[in-house]
């Protein structure tokens, strides 16, 4: 018995453009608009960021090290104005409040 085949055998159909789906991890990004802005968003592993974590404007809370996550930022922003998202959290960004209120000694980062 020969092992199980885990593609299709097909192949990709004319449609599908494996570096531009957002729906994994680790590929391409896309362009969204957002807020009256181009805004570009991109997939992200986490396994390349080893030691790193984030805190998602979203839901205010921590990206721990090694979790698939999305970074997103304005088409024309630099470096600076890159926010690193919960996927779920940048879906759910239109039905959230406009500002996350943080306490006074709450991190900034």
């Amino acid at each position: 018995m020969s092992p199980r085949r885990n593609r299709p055998r097909g192949g990709d159909s004319p449609d599908e453009h494996p570096g531009t789906a957002l729906g994994r991890y680790g590929g391409g990004g896309a362009a969204e608009s957002w807020q009256g802005e181009q805004w570009s968003v991109r997939p992200v592993s986490g396994a390349s960021a080893e030691g790193k974590r984030y805190r998602c404007p979203g839901c205010d809370q921590e990206i721990p090290s090694g979790v698939p996550h999305l970074v997103a930022w304005p088409e024309f922003g630099g470096i600076e104005d890159r926010r690193h998202w919960h996927k779920a959290c940048w879906n759910a960004k239109d039905r959230r409040t406009t500002r996350v209120q943080r306490s006074r000694n709450a991190p900034r980062y």
